[in-house]
């Protein structure tokens, strides 16, 4: 048997024979080890999940407002804005749409909604799919019809409407006809905030009713393989020239997913320093328990050094007890962080995506923390002196 098979025999019996201590600092350890991974696990999950909201409306998709800097009488004309596709062939659809918060009232009960004034290409560009009727499309102008989207169509029927389709609203004043119910849309991504809540009215008719008829933003559909430079580029040259030198912002996909990525690291890195707290108190258990062993175990350290044992051996018996109380410490860990990140994205209902990278920084840094909060331990063993150890 070799050196170092005695020293873990040695180290795991030393261990087991103070099981109520080792105990004590094992927990520090799996809940220093399991607040990192699950954090950092967590961050992962969320990470994927914003980058999937981008992706499912296509990466093909951008955002165009009107600067914060332009001078507030410039705005949106339909007829400029409609004649982009012909004069750049890189923009493939647009879908200009407007938006008012309201609240309609059903007895009691009150409802804050998003109107919004919408094309027909709108439902294309954010993917939305129509539960029961149908959209709004190109021959509904300036008619009170509208499209209500899944949380609106559910206070409308807990409100006693039996029948949806074809049911009236009445907001500001005004009743609009309900010609089709939109299945639950994911919020994020470059849709709008509020489409489950919202009543979507030809744009036409929003231009006419609402009080601030302005054109907030519109949404484009360019070429594949175009570089976002260019179609900035076109799209800013094109209203400067039509638009009496409208200066525009363009939002893309690509950028956004880039943006996000970064700000998700960040996101990730701080949820694990708040969880390396924790690691650092389990740590201080652990190195407190390796010198209380010290201080039990002198007149068995003195024995062995008078038996002809060196200082090293004396040293790494005693770290390996100390990794060894961190690795069993990790791995539990390890399981327990993988446990509530899946239960996070259980009850989230987001997709669960293993994150290997923290697996090895668990075991990494479970190794690293029994090195570090044994070597002094195993040191000041090392170091006692013989005579004095066998006198105690």
């Amino acid at each position: 048997m070799t050196l170092l098979q005695v020293n873990f025999r040695e180290a795991f019996r030393s261990l087991w024979g103070s099981r109520q201590r080792s105990l004590l600092a094992l927990i520090g350890i799996v809940i220093g080890i399991g607040s990192v991974i699950g954090m950092v696990s967590i961050g992962t999950i969320v990470q994927q999940e914003a980058i999937r909201q981008f992706k499912d409306m296509g990466i093909d998709i951008i955002t165009i407002r009107k600067s914060f800097s332009e001078n507030k009488k410039t705005e949106f004309s339909m007829d400029i804005i409609l004649r982009i596709t012909e004069e750049k062939r890189n923009i493939l659809a647009v879908a200009p749409y407007l938006a008012s918060g309201t609240e309609i009232n059903r007895g009691r009960q009150k409802f804050n909604m998003e109107q919004m004034g919408v094309t027909a290409n709108f439902f294309d560009l954010n993917k939305l799919q129509i539960r029961q009727g149908r959209a709004v499309s190109e021959l509904d102008q300036n008619r009170y019809f509208c499209v209500v989207g899944d949380e609106l169509a559910d206070f409308l029927r807990k409100t006693g409407t039996a029948r949806i389709l074809g049911s009236q609203i009445t907001a500001e004043g005004r009743a609009y006809t309900v010609i089709g119910i939109l299945d639950k849309v994911a919020e994020g991504g470059l849709r709008p905030y509020g489409m489950n809540r919202a009543m979507m009215i030809p744009i036409s008719t929003a231009l006419r009713t609402f009080q601030s008829p302005e054109i907030n933003t519109v949404m484009a559909r360019i070429a594949p393989h175009v570089s976002i430079t260019q179609i900035k580029a076109e799209i800013s040259d094109y209203f400067r020239k039509k638009a009496r030198g409208m200066q525009v912002e363009v939002t893309s996909a690509e950028e956004l997913i880039d943006r996000m990525k970064k700000q998700m690291q960040m996101f990730s890195l701080l949820l694990g320093a708040i969880g390396s707290i924790s690691l650092i108190v389990g740590g201080i258990g652990v190195m407190n328990v390796m010198l209380i062993s010290v201080s039990e175990r002198k007149s068995e350290i003195g024995l062995r050094r008078a038996l002809g044992a060196q200082q090293s051996d004396i040293q790494s018996q005693f770290l390996i007890e100390s990794v060894i109380l961190c690795l069993a410490g990790g791995f539990i860990g390890i399981i327990l962080g993988i446990g509530i990140s899946y239960l996070f994205a259980l009850f989230s209902k987001w997709q669960f995506i293993m994150s290997y990278s923290s697996i090895a920084l668990g075991f990494g840094v479970s190794t690293a923390v029994g090195v570090f909060c044994g070597f002094y331990p195993a040191r000041s063993a090392a170091r006692l002196d013989p005579i004095k150890a066998l006198r105690s």
